[in-house]
């Protein structure tokens, strides 16, 4: 069989860090930490999840988010889309508890909703879809900033009890790992700015690093509390029915919407892959600190949704792209030599 047999297709992006992820979730499985080796690894985890804010708070640069401003409606529009109607949605799906979902299950499915939205992957599927790229920039970073106080103060208000011992304590934790070591990075970014920048590939790997951490612990917390026995073949498949259904609500309701609102194809396009996705990187920290030793269940939707959203974004993104060549290039006339691709990286690898 060729080496080329055996890839996916390129509209079927299978995300190599999920592969991690899902492999970090069975070493949990079959060695969990426990004991005297669980504080150790909990108090690690506890330490990446601060340093994973703290470089997050010096990436973000302050100067384009206060230029980002200028186009404030769409950032609203993204932001009543992310910590709006996720939510409603997300409680509109309590009916499906516990024929359908297990209570531990719809929480993760709620916490989701709560979840800012992505970066990274958004900027990336609005380039490749010729959107509105700086728009999807200061969107994501919006969302990104405004969920470290946002997030907890709606599981707070939505999830109460059920956020596995969720209190005033959760909050002051989530200040003090989350908040406090963001504007740390935000006030050292002056000085330090130059050297991540340099360093961009490396500390990526700090990055993903942290969260294979976060997953490890929170899932063998989860498994020396003997949680997993809750999860069967069939709630797995009816959870990710019921996240195919949350997604295509959301694409369906930030294009058309976004449209009724009188923004144009390329904010729209902005708008549509800022305000529909969630961020894996932000949701495992807050689940580990909001939930404990539920904190397995919890980020199962979350991570599930993300590859889910990468996948169905791909293939949207590249059909965006093909329709924009067709409005931008209507028939265009013969001719005698080969024409020029009209745009850099179409085909540009999906985000990670």
């Amino acid at each position: 069989m060729s080496r080329r047999a055996l890839q996916f297709p390129s509209w079927l992006p299978i995300d190599p860090y999920i592969m991690a992820l899902l492999g970090t979730v069975v070493l949990a499985a079959l060695l969990p930490a426990s004991g005297a080796t669980a504080d150790v690894v909990g108090g690690a985890s506890t330490g990446a999840v601060s340093l994973l804010f703290f470089l997050y708070g010096a990436r973000l640069s302050t100067r384009e988010a206060l230029d980002g401003l200028r186009h404030w409606r769409l950032h609203l529009t993204v932001l009543a889309a992310t910590f709006l109607l996720f939510p409603l949605l997300g409680l509109a799906a309590r009916g499906l508890e516990p024929l359908v979902l297990t209570p531990q299950l719809y929480s993760g499915l709620l916490f989701l909703c709560l979840v800012p939205s992505t970066i990274q992957s958004s900027i990336a599927f609005t380039s490749m879809a010729r959107g509105n790229v700086p728009a999807a920039i200061c969107a994501g970073s919006f969302s990104s900033l405004a969920g470290i106080l946002v997030t907890p103060l709606l599981a707070a208000l939505l999830l109460g009890g059920g956020a596995g011992g969720f209190s005033a304590d959760s909050l002051l934790k989530i200040v003090l790992q989350l908040l406090v070591p963001f504007l740390a990075g935000q006030l050292l970014r002056r000085w330090i700015g130059g050297f991540l920048t340099r360093h961009k590939k490396a500390l990526g790997y700090v990055d993903r690093g942290s969260i294979l951490l976060v997953v490890y612990t929170a899932f063998s917390e989860g498994m020396v509390a003997g949680v997993w026995h809750q999860v069967t073949p069939l709630r797995l498949g009816a959870l990710l029915l019921v996240e195919a259904v949350l997604l295509a609500a959301m694409l369906g309701l930030t294009w058309y919407g976004s449209k009724r609102l009188g923004f144009g194809r390329a904010d729209r396009i902005a708008i549509q892959f800022a305000g529909s996705k969630k961020s894996l990187a932000a949701g495992l920290p807050m689940a580990s600190v909001l939930f404990g030793a539920q904190a397995s269940l919890a980020v199962l939707p979350l991570m599930l949704f993300h590859q889910m959203q990468l996948m169905v974004c791909a293939v949207i993104a590249k059909r965006r792209a093909r329709d924009t060549e067709a409005v931008s290039f209507p028939s265009p006339a013969p001719s005698p030599l080969p024409s020029r691709p009209q745009y850099a990286g179409a085909d540009a690898p999906v985000p990670r």
